[in-house]
């Protein structure tokens, strides 16, 4: 079956985001290509379960990450429930497979000091992509948004008269988020430098790239990576880690969970719940300098 009706059906039924029903149809397109390397067929539909396996042990073989090879079958499962829906299939080769085991992955966030550093000192906002950056940066940390979120945010999503945005989450999910007052000010000083530039292709976009399109993920992410490299010793210098930031620092200040849950545009408190571990990293310091007990 081809995988357009698929690719619609998670679009315009499930109504994920373009991200990522293309990830879904890589990963099994990547599958299609096992297939047909190693048992002559591209038909995903007629195979068992050991053709699966023999294509995890192969992606474990090529030292790809359990985790990775985890999204990649959980790509393909949810194919197979499709063509169950469909009647395409009568079984899914899947329903008895369990997922590779991973470590609990624990993201650092950036501390307070680090982002002092990269918003008060790091960025001389002197133009038009000085003051964007310097924007990006301090929404990232002051909203927790996600990257896509950013990339797609409009000028009408701003209300500067409530101080709050509008952002359209995973799922096409509204939510509001407030605006502090340093975001305000930045705010105002990325506009005027936007209309000043010679050409605006993409007029109803908030973040634009020096020549007036919109801007795109990798940019943004080599923005962050930019700043945050040198001010930071974090491994990893990410949008990413700036939510992951945002949340810790919100949480390590005494924000209640379900607040952040609906700051970050989680559906479920298990998602936020991962923000915890830093906050209990930081309550472990202030116990043991501070208990009697641990006195020396």
């Amino acid at each position: 079956m081809s995988l357009k009706s698929f690719s619609d059906y998670l679009l315009l039924e499930k109504t994920y985001s373009k991200h990522t029903v293309l990830a879904y149809t890589r990963d099994i397109n990547n599958f299609q290509n096992f297939l047909n390397e190693h048992h002559n067929s591209e038909n995903v539909a007629k195979v068992g379960y050991s053709e699966i396996r023999q294509w995890i042990i192969t992606l474990v073989d090529r030292k790809i990450s359990n985790r990775t090879i985890n999204r990649k079958v959980s790509s393909l499962n949810t194919y197979y429930k499709f063509l169950l829906k469909t009647e395409d299939i009568d079984i899914n080769p899947l329903k008895k497979h369990k997922a590779l085991k991973v470590g609990k992955k624990i993201q650092l966030p950036f501390s307070e000091q680090e982002l002092k550093l990269v918003l008060e000192g790091a960025i001389s906002i002197h133009d038009f992509e000085s003051a964007r950056n310097h924007l990006i940066i301090e929404l990232f940390y002051a909203t927790g948004i996600r990257r896509i979120e950013l990339v797609n945010l409009k000028l009408s999503d701003i209300d500067t008269g409530n101080n709050q945005i509008k952002v359209i989450g995973k799922r096409n999910k509204e939510r509001y988020i407030p605006l502090i007052d340093s975001i305000t000010k930045s705010l105002k000083c990325y506009l005027n430098y936007r209309s000043k530039l010679d050409t605006i292709e993409d007029k109803e976009v908030l973040f634009l790239t020096k020549k007036g399109f919109i801007i795109y993920e990798k940019l943004v992410y080599r923005i962050i990576n930019k700043y945050f490299s040198v001010a930071s010793t974090k491994a990893k210098c990410s949008p990413h880690v700036l939510r992951h930031s945002f949340a810790t620092h919100l949480l390590n200040q005494g924000a209640d969970l379900n607040a952040i849950k609906e700051l970050l545009g989680h559906t479920s408190l298990a998602a936020t719940q991962v923000y915890t571990h830093n906050s209990i990293a930081e309550l472990k310091k202030v116990h043991a300098k501070a208990h009697p007990r641990n006195q020396r």
